[in-house]
């Protein structure tokens, strides 16, 4: 079993700093690579797994740029959880649920901070087209790291029985994001096991990045404390 504890945790973060292994390099968009001022960075570290999960960018008035994370409605803790976290971390802008016809809702917030915050762009396409990324700065802090896992988990992420055991799935599109959480839980001190499915229609024209954790599953769900188990 690999170590968890403060100084296991301390030790990786100098490796991946020195190989360099923190963070995407996404061609468009900007990940910052300092921590914002003014933020509850674990809140923030939060907000940025859920919405590199399912959230969405747009501009829909060319004025503000507004956040929408779509959830099922069966997640009602998680439906306020996340708006909670939005209100948090923009406390004068409003923060509201939109009901839409597929048993889901959109949690919506509106701040032209948004862009700079999650690191990429509301009009240069997906964040699959702008190869979005974690920002450097959660990589600094195994604080922040867990908070971000914890969102991408909530949004991408499944806890299922493999042969009667707990396991931790996460998928993504997204190549570089699937280094991002791969070099994350390392950090933290778990091997999940990385796998690709390649598209077998044109419909579903985009490799999957899967990564499983069969291992220390319960101290991992224990550190990171998903809201969907």
């Amino acid at each position: 079993m690999r170590r968890c504890d403060g100084t296991g945790i301390r030790s990786r973060l100098k490796i991946c700093r020195s190989q360099g292994l923190v963070g995407s390099n996404p061609t468009t968009g900007t990940i910052k690579d300092k921590a914002p001022f003014n933020f509850d960075l674990k809140n923030l570290a939060y907000i940025i797994g859920v919405a590199l999960g399912d959230g969405n960018l747009s501009n829909p008035n060319g004025r503000a740029v507004r956040l929408r994370v779509t959830c099922d409605l069966k997640y009602p803790f998680l439906i306020s959880k996340i708006q909670t976290a939005l209100k948090i971390a923009f406390p004068n802008n409003k923060v509201s649920l939109v009901k839409r016809s597929d048993h889901c809702v959109d949690i919506s917030c509106f701040s032209n901070k948004l862009e700079s915050l999650l690191g990429w762009k509301a009009d240069l396409g997906s964040k699959f087209v702008q190869q979005a990324g974690i920002p450097k700065w959660i990589f600094s802090n195994a604080k922040y790291i867990i908070p971000c896992l914890r969102g991408l988990l909530e949004t991408d992420g499944s806890i299922y029985l493999d042969r009667g055991y707990k396991a931790v799935f996460f998928t993504t599109v997204i190549p570089g994001l699937s280094e991002d959480f791969y070099e994350m839980v390392s950090i933290l001190g778990f091997n999940f096991k990385r796998y690709t499915i390649e598209p077998k229609t044109n419909y579903n024209s985009k490799t999957r990045y899967n990564l499983r954790l069969t291992r220390n599953v319960q101290e991992f769900l224990n550190l990171i404390q998903p809201e969907k188990i």
